[in-house]
């Protein structure tokens, strides 16, 4: 076995190393590593903990690729700086980071979690997540919720339908990092409330970008007690994560804090993310994401893969929840104007 040499001069595994320095340096309510918690027992690696051996699966995974065609708020936008699923999923990763280590909580475990938790956005946003949870509601009286989907990504979608077996600290995390139950980890609750930290504020940049608001007509209360800029508004609300939580020994934010951000986000919803410019975007992705849908239902034969064990329903919509935006858009077209998809 692969081993580390101490200063004491003695060979020490990756895993008891692990335990000694978790056991002295972690806060009492963080997860420990090991044992670790898989549906299928495999053998430990020796050198990496079981929880990065859950981020570098989720990172080498297919769904984290297709990420980066995906929209984060902004319909294919026009410019190299705007945010994509992919930039808002590091992003995420990096502020839990950074609060797990001020927290002496888990760093692997939170980072696993925030690479995985978007993965089962489906093309075009908030609006596409709309349409599919529509087209399920109608066709099979379930819900489409991305939470979800990305829980299903990984547990069974994923490694050509076995899944990628991730550690059940980590499906937790990715499951419940919305909706309304909580994350039975502390590091699961981190990126629970730091993925809206990440995206309001950088929301609101792009946003900005894109001449959709101007900084003057965010709410001034909010932003003075926040702060003017996208970085300081990110380190006030990490600084008052870690100073609450601490006191209250679980993931919190103080009222003042915690208030001013969920009127912000709720300034972005009305203004942004349900507003004017994006709703003069819904037709088209409702169009789109429905005729893909549509066609797949009555088509599943054209779904890649055997699609052993799980209905047309089912097939259609993780197919089209697949999807990048780009490759939604072509693959429209070329079904809806056969004849200029040969062009």
């Amino acid at each position: 076995m692969l081993a580390e040499v101490t200063a004491a001069g003695t060979h020490e595994s990756l895993e008891a190393r692990t335990r000694r320095f978790e056991g002295e340096f972690l806060w009492a309510p963080a997860t420990r590593s090991y044992p670790a918690n898989r549906a299928h027992p495999e053998d430990d690696s020796p050198v990496r903990t079981p929880f990065q051996r859950d981020r570098d699966r989720i990172v080498h995974s297919k769904a984290f690729r297709r990420l980066k065609h995906k929209t984060q708020v902004f319909i294919a936008p026009e410019g190299d700086h705007y945010r994509t699923r992919l930039t808002h999923t590091l992003e995420t990763g990096c502020i839990a980071r950074t609060v797990a280590r001020a927290l002496a909580l888990n760093e692997d475990l939170t980072e696993a979690i925030g690479l995985g938790h978007d993965l089962g956005h489906p093309p075009f946003g908030h609006i596409g997540e709309e349409v599919l949870d529509q087209a399920l509601r109608e066709h099979a009286g379930r819900r489409y919720r991305h939470n979800e989907q990305s829980l299903r990504l990984v547990e069974v979608l994923e490694g050509d339908g076995q899944g990628l077996n991730l550690t059940e600290e980590v499906r937790d995390g990715i499951l419940n990092h919305t909706g309304s139950a909580k994350p039975q980890s502390l590091e699961g609750r981190i990126v629970r409330l730091v993925d809206r930290v990440a995206y309001i504020n950088h929301d609101i940049d792009d946003a900005v970008r894109a001449r959709i608001i101007t900084p003057k007509d965010l709410p001034q209360r909010e932003i003075g007690l926040l702060g003017p800029t996208g970085p300081v508004r990110i380190d006030t609300l990490v600084r008052d994560i870690v100073e609450t939580s601490v006191a209250a020994e679980d993931i919190k934010q103080s009222e003042e804090i915690g208030g001013a951000m969920l009127r912000l986000r709720k300034f972005m919803f009305d203004r942004v993310y349900l507003g004017e410019e994006a709703r003069s975007e819904h037709a088209r992705v409702t169009r789109t994401l429905r005729a893909l849908f549509d066609h797949y239902l009555v088509n599943p034969q054209e779904v890649p893969g055997d699609g052993a064990g799980t209905d047309d329903v089912t097939r259609a919509v993780d197919y089209v929840a697949g999807m990048t935006d780009r490759f939604a858009i072509a693959t429209f077209r070329r079904l809806a104007l056969p004849e200029e998809s040969r062009l």
